[in-house]
């Protein structure tokens, strides 16, 4: 069986892999990118296309303001922008109660860097005048927008492939072992990879993976549920989502320059990561059209023209499994990212890359280390952004 070599062997080629291939040829580092599907094609490719800041857990924007700094730079880096636009992305609410809620977080972001402008009821409706009188309130992040989540990963492994990386799709690992200084990967059809650093960013099967190294943890699967409707005339700008605790309520929308409105949000549906299914359930697509149309009721008069799932993997603390492993020299994680992983994307390759070459990282990630999951249970505090249902992706 043929065998090759590099610098570093990662596994899994969505947002997170390719990115991070493409980061460590910059860095010179040869690199193998193994995909055991097509590149981008499970939630990487399926997700919503949020490319959004506010509402993430406090001490994750760091990374999600160096991803965002990044999605600016793409045509300079890459060669094409992916469907990149800076359109602002807007949070509503509809209770009184949750007002306080979104001045709180408004506050504790700028902590962070992360300037949000407070709109009340008249304000909203005049800088955004399709938005329903019943929004009482609203958080904006200018800088903020939308992408085709379609041609962010591709986009990156073509780079990285130009860069002289090797990228393997249709290369499903078969076995993973340290062997000696290196990391062994044996797949089915492609040969057998060899490198001395590794990097597990493989979605909703990393767990099944970092297991293998005795760095086991919970991950659950997910289907989220979107929808696309018929074209109409460009009028919504930003990406609008609703800030509730109602999980139902917590749906989110944007239109895209062709004039289709994507939308998705509420309840979760079935999705299995051993046959590789998510299910779009068509009750779910109708429990959200009350919810789209309540945040903008001129949609009410469109046709949805289709509806799809992909398969994400949730942590129990909703936070991502990010760094060096805790037992392994050489092995690194880049996974769980909970429906939240599209915007932060290419900061996260960026990040790894930079670990992976000088073991350290100008970023802070430590709350996501694996080891909070070894130490028998979640050791960082839960979301203290939540409720933040609406703004996934």
């Amino acid at each position: 069986m043929s065998e090759q070599a590099a610098d570093v062997l990662i596994v899994g080629g969505g947002l997170m892999g390719a990115a991070t291939a493409f980061f460590l040829r910059r860095r010179g580092r040869s690199v193998i990118l193994l995909e055991r599907d097509l590149i981008g094609q499970q939630a990487s490719g399926t997700n919503f296309g949020n490319v959004r800041r506010q509402g993430r857990f406090l001490p994750q924007l760091p990374l999600a303001t160096r991803s965002r700094a990044i999605w600016g730079r793409l045509p300079e880096l890459l060669g094409e922008d992916a469907e990149f636009l800076p359109t602002g992305h807007v949070r509503v609410c509809f209770r009184a109660e949750e007002i306080g809620q979104l001045e709180t977080y408004a506050r504790d972001a700028r902590d962070y860097g992360l300037e949000l402008e407070l709109l009340g009821r008249n304000a909203l409706r005049e800088r955004f005048p399709f938005l329903s009188p019943d929004a009482i309130a609203g958080s904006y992040s200018p800088q903020d927008g939308h992408a085709n989540p379609r041609l962010a990963a591709p986009a990156f492994a073509r780079a990285a492939r130009r860069a002289g990386a090797l990228v393997q799709e249709n290369a499903e690992v078969l076995a993973i072992e340290k062997s000696g200084a290196d990391f062994v990967v044996e797949t089915s059809g492609a040969g057998r990879f060899r490198a001395p650093a590794l990097q597990i960013s493989a979605g909703a099967w990393s767990d099944a993976l970092s297991a293998r190294f005795d760095e086991a943890v919970k991950l659950v699967v997910r289907g989220p549920q979107m929808a696309v409707t018929e074209p109409a005339p460009y009028a919504i700008e930003p990406v609008v989502g609703v800030y509730s605790g109602v999980a139902e309520e917590g749906v989110y929308l944007r239109q895209v320059r062709r004039g289709n409105v994507v939308f998705g949000g509420g309840l979760r549906g079935p999705a299995f990561a051993d046959i590789s299914r998510a299910y779009a359930d068509p009750a779910a697509i109708l429990h959200q059209l009350p919810h789209v149309r309540r945040i903008v009721p001129a949609l009410g008069a469109l046709r949805v023209i289709r509806s799809w799932s992909g398969i994400e993997g949730y942590m129990d603390d909703d936070i991502p499994v990010m760094g060096p492993s805790a037992k392994m020299p050489g092995l690194f994680y880049a996974f769980g990212f909970c429906g939240h992983g599209f915007q932060l994307g290419p900061g996260v390759g960026e990040v790894m890359a930079e670990l992976i070459d000088t073991g350290r990282s100008e970023t802070p990630i430590a709350p996501f280390h694996i080891a909070r999951f070894a130490r028998g249970g979640v050791t960082v505090a839960t979301r203290d952004d939540a409720p933040a249902s609406g703004v996934g992706h």
